[in-house]
């Protein structure tokens, strides 16, 4: 059984039958990214509202500024509305979708492609400089070199006397059980990296491993604390914006700062054995 199998194994059962509610439509949105900050748009605060009536589904977003981003709010509205169209499908549930981007300055056009079904560049047209995929691979391999790193530093947390050299060596297998190695697991899984224990955990996208591993390190770090940054941003935008919506959103763990000297102060001891 692979680490993949056992997180999946551990998820939530599969969504159950009628009558269906807004937890079964918010369940469903809680595997929803926002690309760019690598949580889900429940956590985020993001969904402005669940409606569930007999004849429709209708679910409204809201972002932390009107001038995010209109490739990634399309992304995230598109993605919403595909999570949902499959919880309908399962359920055999005829009722309408309709999912609908608020108070962003691309809304009307947003809008309008996701209720024609005009897919991205039917939405955007010349403006769609990337295709939707490329621009998610993009973030799909920025979310996973964030996910290695918080899972090695939590490694350093433990061992604070441990050879950062030896970080390379680290596999799947070796990583603590929880949160950050589930996470880690998927990222990798959707990237079609191994996802068994003995899996390096410290690789690129394509899966190659450094020539340098502190200097690796060091620039996964610089791309999860982007990432962390613009997340904590994006949260105080929002509550600024729609007073009370800090309420919407779940709680973040705080990042322990490890100093980036500690990543050049600790040899690996083979080599400290050949000076």
């Amino acid at each position: 059984m692979t680490l993949l199998s056992e997180v999946e194994e551990r998820a939530p059962a599969s969504v159950p039958g009628p009558p269906l509610t807004e937890a079964h439509v918010r369940g469903v949105l809680d595997v929803v990214l926002d690309p760019e900050l690598d949580e889900p748009i429940t956590d985020l605060g993001f969904v402005t509202s669940v409606t569930v009536t007999e004849a429709a589904v209708e679910v409204h977003l809201r972002l932390p500024t009107s001038f995010c981003s209109p490739s990634f709010a399309y992304l995230m509205a598109s993605d919403s509305r595909d999570e949902v169209t499959a919880l309908l499908a399962r359920r055999d549930d005829p009722r309408a979708l309709v999912v609908e981007l608020d108070d962003h300055h691309d809304s009307p056009r947003i809008n309008a492609g996701l209720a024609a079904d005009a897919g991205y560049r039917g939405t955007f047209g010349d403006e769609a400089e990337d295709s939707l995929d490329e621009l998610r691979m993009v973030f799909r391999r920025k979310a996973h070199t964030a996910a290695a790193e918080r899972c090695l530093t939590g490694l350093l947390r433990l061992d604070p006397e441990r050879a950062v050299d030896t970080l390379g060596e680290v596999r799947l297998g070796d990583l603590p059980e929880g949160h950050d190695r589930e996470a880690l697991v998927r990222r990798r899984a959707a990237l079609g990296l191994p996802v068994d224990g003995d899996a390096v955990v410290l690789v690129d996208a394509e899966g190659r491993r450094p020539d340098d591993v502190p200097m690796a390190l060091r620039r996964a770090r610089s791309t999860r604390i982007s990432i962390d940054g613009n997340a904590h941003f994006c949260r105080g935008l929002l509550a600024t914006r729609y007073p009370g919506s800090e309420g919407d959103q779940a709680p973040r763990a705080e990042e322990a700062f490890v100093p980036l000297a500690s990543l050049t102060t600790r040899p690996h001891p083979a080599k400290e054995q050949h000076r």
